[in-house]
């Protein structure tokens, strides 16, 4: 009796778009224990240390979430004073999905006005 043939081994395919993912993370992560300010999509801000991107989570420290809709105060002006004045940091740690995330940017690079 002969033993069945093994079926050939197929290389798995990373689904489209995700090298673009993997690219963005990587980026994402030059700026680990740096402080950034991350806009979504949402009614949140995020203000906080970057500790780093696990799964679809990018995870932040000492962080500040901001709900927009509690504040009379424009986001740039909110920003410009946590640049200024520091982080009121509401959070030890907190996980936000990288989905919701429209932009990003190191809190040292917030020009002031």
């Amino acid at each position: 009796m002969s033993k069945p043939t093994p079926s050939p081994k197929r290389k798995k395919k990373k689904a489209s778009g995700s090298k673009g993912l993997d690219d963005e993370v990587t980026e994402i992560l030059r700026h680990r224990g740096h402080y950034v300010v991350i806009d979504t999509d949402s009614d949140y801000l995020y203000v906080g240390k970057l500790l780093g991107v696990h799964g679809s989570f990018i995870t932040l420290g000492e962080a500040d979430v901001h709900d927009r809709r509690e504040s009379s105060s424009m986001n740039e002006k909110y920003v410009l004073e946590s640049k200024k004045y520091g982080i009121r940091s509401n959070r030890r740690e907190v996980h936000l999905r990288f989905q919701r995330m429209v932009s990003y940017s190191l809190l040292e690079d917030v020009i002031d006005y």
